[in-house]
């Protein structure tokens, strides 16, 4: 499979992070935005959050305004979000879990236990013209939940992969790296375009990137982090580097 067919979506909400932590306008992360556009990103996930922690309603107007490629509206399953994707009509709309007391998103969303009401969500969305997405656990119940509601797009979670080679436990890694292929695996003979995402750095994004049928990874913390020392668009060029190192051994 070309490298080229493996997509690098940036989620720049931790530019946003950093802005409100002084408050103002700076670091903007629309510009961010635009740099990762630059540097050779597929697209940009952005999440705005019930709290507005960090992205804010302004700089979703500003990232549809401003990209030409596409915007991955990352949202909780609330009246109030579905009213702004709505209106905002982005390429993507991915759902996320979403806890006020948590640092980041920790776990997969349960299609499983809430398909019909996520059945009803997902259609004037999916009617307005937005591609919807699960973020769930690589995990066959809600890969199969996420099938029936008519879901075309699944991004498993990777973070319990990307802790435990962080940590080194590397049991726990080949574990997860395992449930992961597998999922990949079953949700493409379903149909479903895979995509994978939260916490992937340099050293652990290979073996995913390396997962013939994963089509898009999500990265974001680690990118902007690596971009205080290098710079954005050398740190994207570099895990770019990396995914498509891993993708053409396949």
């Amino acid at each position: 499979m070309p490298a080229n067919d493996l997509r690098l979506g940036v989620n720049i909400d931790h530019v946003a992070t950093v802005r409100n932590a002084r408050g103002g306008d700076n670091p903007d992360p629309v510009r961010a935005a635009l740099m990762a556009q630059e540097a050779g990103a597929d697209g940009i996930t952005a999440h705005l959050r019930e709290d507005r922690r960090h992205i804010r309603d302004a700089d979703m107007a500003g990232l549809k305004d401003a990209l030409v490629i596409p915007l991955n509206f990352e949202m909780a399953a609330t009246e109030e979000m579905q009213a702004i994707a709505l209106a905002a009509q982005p390429h993507a709309v991915c759902l996320v879990p979403e806890k006020r007391e948590e640092r980041t998103t920790e776990g997969g969303l349960d299609v499983a236990g809430n398909e019909s009401a996520l059945a009803r969500y997902i259609t004037p969305l999916r009617d307005a013209g937005s591609r919807i997405s699960m973020f769930i656990a690589a995990d066959r119940s809600q890969v199969d939940a996420s099938h029936r509601i008519g879901a075309p797009v699944i991004e498993l979670h990777a973070g319990a992969y990307a802790d435990a080679w962080a940590e080194g436990r590397w049991d726990d890694r080949d574990r997860e790296l395992a449930r992961i292929t597998e999922m990949v695996a079953y949700g493409a003979e379903l149909g479903l375009e895979i995509h994978v995402g939260h916490g992937l750095t340099y050293d652990s994004v290979g073996p995913i990137a390396a997962l013939p049928a994963v089509k898009e990874l999500n990265i974001g913390h680690f990118l902007m982090g690596e971009a205080i020392f290098r710079g954005l668009g050398p740190a994207i060029a570099e895990m770019r580097r990396c995914m498509d190192a891993a993708r053409s051994k396949t």
